[in-house]
């Protein structure tokens, strides 16, 4: 068993700042709740965006490029298709996730596969400027397969990292913890974050989640909560009947200039031109993007 399964911690992480993930347009008709990668909260080393998204057909996110980072697609209701130029194609229903390296160049669509409203999260994590121009790659891990633990009326999916003495399969190029908690009335939870990563917590569910200190004010769904220095979280549920559901991410800052133009993420402004130049031209990981669309 992991020694973070019990032990105690000496310096628990207090809230720096809290966010409203207020609702806003993106793609094609889709409806995203917006925590990172927002004018109030543009960059969190290493990450770039956090949406929550609702998206109901014929709404969706056609054909895009992305280079130079990562995105995290975790399924909590309903279900998305995925397909991109190299010929990949693939949906992912509740619980499911994708774990895609964009690195030298991605062209995809994500689309909605059943009726109704398709509701998950998406978080896009930086590379390392010797990672920005890596081979494209994908992990998919289905809801079965997704590790759990579960203990004293707390309840964790490990999505990357470790928690509970269980450890994820999924491979992070940047460094990351990324865990989905649900917690009993009643419950509440110690969790080590390495020191010196930058941490948050997004409330999915529950108006009665304490963060960081027993005596804080209780935070609603929608909140994205900045975590101060440390060596990992404690969380109380304090409601008498409703159940609270969070996830708890963290990652290793990379320290490097950070310029982004939409779905474009490099170092520098000569990167960026070059990026739209290979992306206009089918060149330097973009040679099947001229000749290719989705089939959605």
């Amino acid at each position: 068993m992991s020694l973070q399964s019990y032990v105690a911690l000496e310096r628990p992480r207090f809230v720096d700042r809290k966010l409203l993930a207020r609702p806003q347009h993106e793609g094609f008709g889709a409806v995203v709740r917006r925590s990172i990668g927002r004018y109030e909260l543009k960059y969190f080393d290493p990450f770039l965006v956090l949406d929550e998204f609702f998206v109901t057909p014929p709404a969706g996110f056609p054909d895009h490029p992305h280079r130079g980072f990562e995105t995290v697609t975790y399924m909590l209701q309903g279900a998305m298709t995925h397909e991109d130029f190299q010929g990949h194609k693939g949906t992912i229903g509740a619980g499911d996730l994708q774990w895609m390296t964009a690195g030298k160049g991605i062209v995809h669509s994500e689309m909605p596969a059943s009726h109704g409203t398709q509701h998950g999260l998406q978080l896009w994590i930086n590379l390392s400027s010797k990672h920005k121009m890596i081979e494209p790659r994908y992990q998919e891990v289905h809801n079965n397969d997704v590790v759990e633990a579960k203990k004293d009326g707390v309840k964790v999916r490990v999505i990357a990292g470790e928690a509970m003495g269980k450890r994820s399969p999924i491979y992070t190029k940047t460094p990351t913890m990324y865990l989905d908690f649900t917690l009993d009335p009643g419950s509440h939870i110690e969790q080590p974050i390495p020191v010196g990563w930058n941490a948050f917590v997004y409330v999915l569910e529950g108006e009665d989640g304490v963060f960081g200190s027993v005596k804080s004010m209780p935070i609603a769904s929608h909140h994205i909560l900045l975590l101060g220095s440390g060596d990992g979280l404690e969380a109380w549920n304090k409601s008498s009947s409703e159940a609270l559901r969070f996830i708890l991410v963290g990652g290793e800052p990379l320290n490097e200039s950070v310029v982004q133009m939409g779905p474009f993420v490099m170092n520098t402004e000569e990167e960026i031109d070059q990026t739209i130049e290979d992306f206009e031209n089918g060149t330097n990981g973009f040679e099947r993007a001229k000749h290719w669309s989705s089939q959605a």
